[in-house]
């Protein structure tokens, strides 16, 4: 292990991707049930904002109404709901990134109030709190704590989205070295009709790419028009054009040619909280396809009677168990890595980018799952309304189309796929990580026929022994491409993706066992709901991590190599006979009780 990892493992704290090579439960995580009073409070009062000031704005949100998202950034500035991430010398409050989670998760009942939401408290403000010197984070900080100023991120440019570094904005000093002198365009940026200060990327010198604070009323800036998009309609998207702009020199944000690790560093944050910030929709529409399948009749019947329709609706709330148990244990290992240290040390920030850093991987999966999982909960939802999910009128099908985005920004679903094992294995390279001794011993564990056992002999057992099987699945499928193509693997991107997925759904089962044996006080009895909803996304996630690594040896190895390897693997194609009526009719009643989510509802 590297100095960071071999110092976080000392101290307790799992490095980053640890989840792949220890046993489930072999640690405690941070879960919902075990959130601090500080933490509920900051909650409830995000939430409460979010039904009672924009739920019922949501027309004239998605009509464009720019004048009243600044309004309600306004106003949530007043309930210090923006200052979380900033640090108390500069007006902030600058809590745990549990809080900040919880804080996005609130904030996520409408897309468009999301995002905006969230560029200006994450991508927006962090650059500076990050990266800003003392003099930027005085002069910035403050106003955009409150909400009085509104913060956006430029990167995206024509020819580069995933490719940031591809990025053709030019900056140039002036020849008298008072102005830095910036050329180019920046597409799809949010915020921008009504934002005061602008995070923006160029290049110095053609190939240093370097982060700049512009602020609105700069000579040769310009915001283009709003851009009318599929979703997320009511937030503002506009294209910025720098036509000889001059930005004060002492507005280059951290120093020429380090912009790479602004905009990296500030991605990775976006992705973990991402995760949270598609907790709350999900939570929304799952109580909304309740509602309304249990007032919508259809053959004299209330659809939500039907088993195919529970049926869905167990499926959903098995996606939210999912998501949330991966979320917030992240967000644990986060806070957990930067301790009880100071946080007016004049490191601070430092150790907080080392944190966020250190679990990319986690980032990454929350990005890939968080928004598939919404996706896919959201398909159901409409599903659900039939017809009336394709009208207007109906909050679901504004929904839909709101979620499309999460696949795309902060990262494309393959982009962040591709970064999933290809840190993996660099890790394992520098030696961070145990990889290939460990994908070794599964490798023999094959040959002899042996599966996982589980350590536990309880009713989440056999799930317990699926999350070690995918676990295996993975290491296995890494370990056998690594040594077929080399250097080269990287390039083999359908083989990277689909064990990705297996990684994912690991970390899934892992997080979502763990949680529910922790949440049985006193090794108690488990509670029926969180051991239902767990089978039931185990039934889906065996056979897709045996697929997804079967389909990743066979992009791999051809002929008897691949008929060895493919009959070896067959030891992890574990199954459990299963009553899914039973599964379903469980988690479903615990919804109709709860009117929604039955472990937190919106």
């Amino acid at each position: 292990m590297d100095a960071e990892s071999k110092a976080a493992s000392q101290q307790g704290h799992a490095p980053g991707g640890a989840f792949l090579f220890e046993e489930v439960g072999s640690a405690r995580i941070l879960t919902p049930e075990t959130f601090t009073e500080e933490q509920r409070l900051f909650f409830q009062t995000a939430l409460q904002f979010s039904r009672e000031q924009v739920l019922p704005l949501a027309e004239r949100i998605e009509a464009k109404d720019n004048a009243l998202l600044r309004q309600l950034l306004r106003q949530a500035g007043e309930l210090g709901l923006l200052s979380v991430d900033i640090p108390e010398a500069y007006g902030g409050t600058g809590l745990d990134k549990t809080t900040s989670l919880l804080l996005a998760e609130a904030m996520s009942l409408n897309g468009s109030w999301s995002v905006t939401f969230g560029a200006h408290t994450g991508i927006g403000t962090l650059p500076i709190v990050w990266f800003g010197n003392a003099e930027q984070k005085a002069k910035y900080l403050p106003k955009l704590a409150t909400g009085e100023w509104v913060a956006a991120y430029a990167l995206t440019e024509q020819g580069s989205g995933s490719d940031a570094l591809g990025a053709r904005t030019k900056a140039v000093r002036s020849p008298d070295g008072k102005h830095w002198i910036l050329n180019g365009s920046k597409l799809y940026i949010t915020n921008a009709a009504f934002a005061d200060v602008f995070i923006v990327f160029a290049k110095v010198d053609g190939d240093r790419f370097t982060g700049f604070i512009v602020e609105k009323d700069t000579p040769g800036l310009t915001v283009g028009p709003e851009e009318h998009k599929m979703g997320i309609r009511g937030s503002s998207t506009c294209p910025l054009y720098f036509e000889d702009a001059r930005v004060p020199v002492e507005n280059q944000l951290g120093e020429v040619g380090k912009g790479h690790k602004i905009a990296f560093n500030i991605l990775n944050y976006g992705r973990l909280k991402l995760g949270a910030a598609v907790l709350g929709g999900m939570k929304l529409q799952l109580q909304s396809a309740l509602r309304f399948t249990q007032e919508r009749k259809q053959f004299g019947a209330p659809i939500a009677q039907f088993p195919l329709s529970r049926e869905k609706l167990a499926r959903m709330a098995a996606l939210v168990y999912a998501v949330e148990s991966m979320t917030y244990r992240t967000a644990g290992l986060v806070d957990a890595r930067l301790g009880q240290g100071d946080k007016r040390a004049p490191d601070s920030e430092a150790r907080l980018l080392a944190a966020v850093e250190e679990y990319a991987i986690e980032s990454s999966i929350m990005k890939v799952h968080g928004s598939e999982s919404l996706g896919h909960l959201v398909d159901d939802a409409v599903q659900l309304h039939g017809g009336a999910g394709y009208i207007e009128e109906y909050p679901v099908e504004r929904a839909y189309r709101d979620a499309r985005i999460n696949r795309i920004f902060e990262g494309t679903n393959e982009i962040n796929r591709m970064l999933i094992t290809g840190m993996l294995l660099k890790r394992a390279v520098k030696g961070d990580l145990p990889l290939f001794a460990m994908a070794g011993d599964v490798a023999e564990a094959l040959s002899r026929g042996e599966r996982p056992q589980a350590r536990a002999r309880d009713a989440l057992a056999p799930q317990e022994v699926a999350a070690e099987a995918a676990k295996h699945l993975a290491l296995h499928g890494l370990r056998v491409a690594a040594e077929t193509f080399g250097t080269a693997l990287e390039q083999h991107q359908e083989v990277l993706a689909a064990l990705s997925d297996v990684v994912m759904d690991a970390f899934a089962l892992d997080s979502m066992v763990t949680r529910t044996r922790q949440a049985a006080k006193d090794g108690g009895a488990l509670d029926p709901v969180r051991v239902a909803m767990t089978q039931l996304y185990a039934l889906d996630a065996i056979p897709r991590a045996y697929d997804r690594t079967r389909r990743a040896l066979c992009a791999t190895l051809k002929g008897d190599a691949l008929d060895q390897e493919l009959k070896r693997l067959g030891t992890l194609d574990v199954f459990t006979p299963y009553d899914p009526a039973a599964l379903r009719e469980t988690v479903v009643a615990a919804l109709e009780s709860a009117g929604g989510y039955p472990l937190g509802a919106v």
